[in-house]
């Protein structure tokens, strides 16, 4: 399927009409054309990746990570939150990992995982037959069409909230990721890695705030069973791999918070068919 599980949900970039998907690749009716690329994903980029997006080590860096089993009690938390049926939107979606075990846990339901990372689509373009893969850059306009998601996950990426309000049907959910302050907190101090910025919480409360009403607010904490080279890759998956060699391991938690918000009616300047 694939390619085909974004059918009825994609936006051309360049003019915002509906695209019909077929296996290779999508068309408006205006003509504008995007091919499959040969691992299975949509380039709606519209131009070259920017400099900081996650690069091929990092992408692969990562995809051990997730296959470790690390990051499964988060996968398990937000499968919770997401009826069977639904039709998930993962935006910064990177390897399509987390979509795939949303999709695993949920039979009936499909999504589009969207990143700006080329390597990462490549990926994420074979990560489930009923997830389709799409390279576009979450600060901007999202391709994909107004009012067709039952909830949009960011899982430690970029919050264009507007454009998820925009994307959302009503009484849609968002689910957002974020790191607490623990979140691997022995590697950061050990290594002097980057810090979780302070009054994150508070931002995101603000951000949201004017489109979505909260849910729920939890935690999911988990010990990592790592060894030297799962903690070198923990680093390198991430924003630590622009700064420099590591050599550490330490025992290991990740501590992260799931925020769910509904979306509030009616939503400014968001039109839906």
């Amino acid at each position: 399927m694939t390619l085909a599980a974004a059918t009825g949900l994609l936006a051309c970039p360049l003019c915002a009409e509906p695209l019909a998907v077929e296996s290779a690749g999508a068309t408006c009716p205006h003509g504008h054309r995007f091919d499959t690329a040969r691992q299975g994903y949509l380039n709606l980029l519209g131009g070259p990746q920017p400099a900081n997006a996650d690069t091929a080590d990092m992408v692969a860096a990562r995809s051990r990570v997730l296959a470790s089993g690390a990051f499964d009690p988060l996968d398990e938390a937000l499968a919770r939150r997401i009826d069977d049926g639904a039709t998930v939107a993962d935006v910064g979606g990177g390897t399509g990992h987390h979509l795939a075990r949303l999709l695993d846990a949920h039979p009936a339901s499909r999504g589009v995982s969207l990143d700006v990372s080329v390597p990462a689509a490549k990926r994420a373009g074979r990560a489930h037959p009923r997830a389709a893969a799409v390279v576009a850059d979450a600060w901007g306009t999202l391709p994909l069409r107004s009012g067709r998601f039952d909830a949009v996950t960011c899982i430690f990426a970029p919050r264009n909230i507007a454009e998820f309000a925009r994307i959302l049907r009503p009484a849609g959910l968002l689910l957002v990721v974020t790191p607490d302050p623990e979140h691997l907190a022995s590697l950061r101090s050990r290594e002097g890695l980057l810090e979780i910025e302070a009054g994150k919480e508070h931002r995101l409360l603000r951000s949201v705030s004017g489109w979505f009403d909260a849910v729920a607010r939890h935690r999911v904490h988990a010990p990592i069973d790592a060894d030297a080279s799962l903690a070198h890759d923990l680093i390198a998956m991430g924003p630590n791999a622009f700064h420099g060699e590591h050599r550490t391991v330490a025992p290991l938690v990740t501590e992260v918070a799931v925020s769910v918000w509904v979306l509030r009616r009616p939503v400014p300047g968001a039109t839906h068919p």
